[in-house]
């Protein structure tokens, strides 16, 4: 397992994974699919991919929480796993790799925004050390409902 750096030659897996989300589930309330260039290019900072064997089986990346200098310090992260992955150790090591990477940026905490459709994804980012500030109701419409939004914070 090697937790790196993305590339540009990881966009087509990214967007394989991050598409299969986006068509299958409320992991992200997102309808609208990632062309490999517009992965290329979101990927291009803070992007970080779990390797093994040449095979992309997650990705993370973090940037900035909200525009305008004042949240500077403050960050949101994005993370999935290809169904192969799941289970395996990598998402935890993606995690915490993101987390060291964030703080090295300068960022004091990150945000997680989980579907509360994704018990999963609460439960796991529970483990890692977030804890739920907030829950938005009706803040996600997908596949004909509205979805609540668990927000979830680790102080780096």
């Amino acid at each position: 397992m090697t937790i790196r750096s993305a590339t540009p030659e990881d966009a087509a897996q990214i967007a394989d994974i991050w598409n299969d989300a986006i068509r299958n589930t409320t992991i992200t309330f997102n309808p609208v699919e990632k062309s490999v260039s517009e992965v290329a290019d979101l990927c291009a900072k803070h992007c970080l991919v779990w390797n093994d064997g040449g095979r992309v089986l997650g990705f993370a990346r973090f940037f900035q929480f909200r525009g305008g200098e004042g949240y500077r310090h403050t960050g949101e992260h994005t993370i999935l796993l290809h169904p192969d992955g799941r289970g395996r150790g990598g998402g935890r090591a993606l995690m915490g790799a993101t987390c060291d990477a964030a703080k090295a940026a300068g960022y004091h905490s990150l945000f997680a925004g989980c579907s509360v459709e994704n018990r999963g994804a609460v439960a796991f980012h529970a483990a890692c050390g977030f804890r739920t500030v907030a829950t938005l109701p009706e803040v996600g419409f997908k596949f004909g409902r509205w979805i609540d939004l668990v927000l979830m914070q680790k102080m780096l």
